[in-house]
């Protein structure tokens, strides 16, 4: 029995590897997981733009129809010249004074006419709402943060640094508290008409299939 002594010894020692493998696997992928998850929450979270607010919409709309006219009026204008005989020398050239009426430059249409203007949000920048996502572990975060990221990558930034402590075993917690996260959710902005927590959750199977395949022992 003796001399199998040591083979016994390096298949625990193999053994005890192979769990200890499996369960950095296992942490591996349940960090993998909720990345994904809150990394695709963000990504899909609209980020306020005054540009599509209808107040805005509507303002600029009437303000194009008006510069609109008065390119409008400038070719009839244009067109009667051409069609008035008196207007020209034997020549075919203009009579003096005569001259054709201009059509707005875009500067003019944006300086004169304001057809790019706003009514509402000046001076709103978007990006609040993604910067709201908190992660915490075992217990929910509460409160609201003032920081504004429009581009979501600090966020998810923040999500990927502290989902490193997270293992097995463990609860993780994705939450927004702003007052509007639920109107948002069930489609009150038409960036995410479907949400964004129910449409991660409809991939929830992908995600977790692709993360046990990148983190397999």
């Amino acid at each position: 029995m003796s001399k199998y002594s040591g083979l016994n010894g390096s298949f625990a020692e193999s053994i005890r590897q192979f769990a200890e493998k499996a369960e950095q696997a296992i942490d591996a992928t349940f960090r993998e997981i909720v990345i994904e998850i809150g990394s695709t929450v963000i990504r899909m979270s609209p980020v306020g733009n005054p540009e599509i607010w209808a107040a805005n919409v509507a303002y600029r709309t009437a303000n194009k129809a008006t510069a609109d006219a008065y390119d409008f009026n400038v070719a009839v204008r244009n067109t009667v010249i051409n069609l008035t005989d008196s207007n020209f020398t034997k020549s075919g050239r203009f009579k003096r004074g005569v001259k054709y009426a201009k059509p707005l430059t875009k500067t003019e249409r944006d300086q004169n006419f304001n057809v790019n203007g706003l009514v509402a949000g000046k001076d709103y920048v978007g990006g609040r709402f993604r910067a709201n996502w908190q992660f915490s572990i075992d217990t929910p975060a509460d409160g609201e943060i003032e920081a504004i990221d429009p581009s979501g990558n600090a966020t998810i930034a923040a999500l990927m640094a502290q989902v490193n402590s997270l293992t097995i075993g463990q609860t993780a917690y994705i939450v927004n508290n702003l007052p509007y996260a639920i109107p948002l959710e069930y489609g009150h902005s038409k960036q995410a008409p479907h949400g964004m927590v129910r449409v991660t959750l409809a991939d929830f199977q992908r995600i977790v299939d692709e993360a046990i395949r990148n983190n397999r022992v």
